[in-house]
């Protein structure tokens, strides 16, 4: 019994310290090797023993906001130091592949599918000198956490099929004589009711700022921001992770959200996005569902702290939520604070998550 209790204490002087070094309040994060960290709105795998963390590798100047590199890989036992494990995924130097330097990779994830024993990367793909125009999912798979990772395909999800949660008077594609026009009055009201999934019905729907969760039962989903980033859709992924089902639910229609992040926390699922205003912070926002497909009921903004602070999540933009291994019911909020006109100068902030009274709350750290 003694030995059982000094390895719980031990334990949890272990997660506490752990914790303590973990946050971070946007200064310069170097790895193992003195060299700024380099993975923007990146997401975390925990795998024996080891973290995993997948970013976006950033460059110099506003040029270094498309992707030249490919997605990077640290990995780190104790969340602090962080040892570099070079590119997980390389950009395809040829011109007719859709993975060339100079497209758009942002918001990589990975998850581990344990009946294929294969490492899944999903991230928001643009095809090179089309902006955002694409706004497809692009899917990479590896034998080993760290890769190499290999690209299989970008699509947009989910062509040729209707949200389950869509009325069925509604199922029919967008005819030539129904415009969505922004100068238009009934706009919002258009968008909000499904405008968008008709005009996308056959090429598929939009998938923009996005994360990936695995279920309890090993089901997983990926949620993104769809119809030009107005509706987050909650899409099924298939028994392999590399494709979509066709089963999907739009989640707050209308409501302008992106960069999702989602925990499972007493049963329940909470989600936590931003506003769509570009690269400035904006307030965050909290939702809350008894299913990961909804219905999402809407908590405020999860940020406590001074005005400044919850006007703009404290300067930055969520990417992640990691839950500690070992540490019950602990969580990290993960977000990034962008330097869009030199993108290698973002930095990130990592800060205490916690549920009180049933709502997600975010703190400064003191």
């Amino acid at each position: 019994m003694k030995q059982i209790l000094c390895s719980f204490l031990t334990s949890l002087v272990f997660c506490s310290t752990l914790l303590g070094q973990a946050y971070n309040t946007g200064t310069i994060w170097n790895d193992t090797d003195g060299k700024p960290i380099n993975a923007h709105g990146g997401g975390i795998l925990y795998h024996q023993g080891s973290y995993y963390w997948y970013g976006e590798f950033k460059g110099q100047g506003k040029v270094g906001n498309v992707a030249m590199d490919g997605v990077s890989c640290y990995s780190s036992r104790d969340l602090k130091n962080w040892k570099n494990e070079g590119l997980a995924l390389r950009m395809i130097n040829d011109s007719t592949s859709p993975l060339q330097p100079g497209c758009l990779i942002e918001r990589p994830k990975v998850i581990y599918n344990h009946k294929t024993k294969k490492y899944v990367m999903w991230f928001h793909h643009e095809l090179k000198g089309k902006g955002y125009a694409a706004a497809m999912a692009g899917v990479a798979v590896a034998d080993r956490p760290k890769g190499p990772f290999t690209y299989i395909k970008s699509v947009r999800p989910n062509p040729h099929a209707w949200p389950t949660n869509f009325p069925d008077s509604l199922k029919r594609p967008l005819t030539p004589g129904e415009t969505l026009d922004r100068k238009d009055k009934n706009f919002g009201a258009k968008r909000a009711a499904g405008y968008l999934v008709r005009r996308d019905f056959e090429s598929g729907q939009m998938s923009r700022d996005m994360t990936l969760y695995v279920d309890d039962d090993g089901t997983a989903y990926q949620i993104t921001a769809s119809e030009d980033n107005s509706t987050l859709h909650v899409n099924k992924l298939a028994i392999d992770y590399l494709g979509f089902t066709g089963e999907y639910y739009r989640v707050q229609p209308g409501g302008s959200n992106e960069a999702p992040a989602l925990i499972k926390h007493g049963g329940k699922y909470y989600l936590i996005t931003s506003g769509t205003t570009g690269w400035s912070p904006n307030p965050a926002r909290s939702f809350v569902a008894d299913k990961i497909t909804g219905p999402y009921e809407s908590l405020g903004n999860p940020a406590v702290g001074n005005d400044e602070d919850k006007a703009t999540t404290f300067h930055s933009q969520g990417t992640f939520i990691l839950p500690i291994e070992g540490k019950r019911e602990t969580y990290i909020f993960m977000a990034d604070r962008w330097v869009p006109n030199n993108a290698i100068d973002g930095t990130y902030v990592w800060l205490p998550l916690t549920i009180e009274n049933g709502k997600p709350v975010i703190r400064m750290k003191e």
